[in-house]
């Protein structure tokens, strides 16, 4: 990750990409620890400088392969990140992207110039470089908003999924315990789900019924979940 300033008067464009995960019940987001300075062996966001030909979309696909070895997909534009001195090399404006994947199917690694990768837990999370800090913030509550508008689970869960996961699921997003009965009962109404006929395998307790996400009911809804 490197870039030369031209002036005093021109910004070089970074891309830095806030990648959440839910896994054990918790909040996860993606970090590499920076294999180079500034800040060496800190914590931090993937990300790095766009390229020459590269427009911001390609660019952030790009870092996140390199640094840790991910591929999410879709990304979408979170905001510009442009404060004086986030950038101890001289001014930068960073465009961040934010995504939602399933853990499992994400297993980092580091290559290039991180050293490290791996998903951190959100609430127990290192000091991180840059204003990533302010930056994954941004993320968060982007994501907060979304679960009042979007099905979230619908990236983030299994393609057949019990009620009690996506209660789960929506538990670890928002860090507090939601009501059994009312939460079931908003999802079963909300005409989002539907029952696949199945049920849990391999369970001590009673096997609960498993649910899919109907993708094409929440596009001619517009609007609306559970919550």
């Amino acid at each position: 990750m490197s870039a030369a300033w031209a002036g005093p008067d021109r910004f070089p464009v970074a891309v830095d990409a806030v990648l959440f995960g839910v896994s054990a019940g918790a909040l996860k987001v993606l970090l590499i620890r920076r294999g180079a300075e500034p800040f060496l062996g800190r914590w931090a966001l993937p990300g790095g400088f766009l390229r020459a030909g590269e427009t911001l979309e390609q660019g952030v696909v790009r870092e996140l392969a390199e640094e840790a070895g991910v591929r999410p997909d879709p990304l979408v534009q979170l905001g510009a990140f442009s404060a004086p001195g986030r950038d101890p090399r001289g001014p930068v404006l960073s465009v961040a992207f934010m995504g939602l994947v399933r853990v499992e199917d994400h297993v980092p690694h580091a290559d290039t110039d991180a050293a490290d990768a791996a998903w951190a837990t959100m609430g127990a999370l290192p000091p991180l470089a840059f204003d990533h800090a302010e930056v994954l913030k941004a993320g968060h509550e982007r994501l907060l908003a979304l679960t009042r508008s979007e099905p979230v689970g619908l990236n983030l869960l299994p393609e057949a999924f019990s009620l009690g996961a996506l209660q789960a699921l929506y538990e670890a997003i928002l860090g507090r315990p939601l009501d059994k009965r009312n939460f079931r009962r908003k999802a079963l109404a909300s005409n989002l789900l539907r029952d696949t006929g199945l049920t849990q395998l391999g369970v001590a307790h009673r096997a609960a019924r498993l649910y899919r996400f109907d993708a094409e009911a929440f596009a001619n809804r517009g609007a609306g979940i559970f919550l």
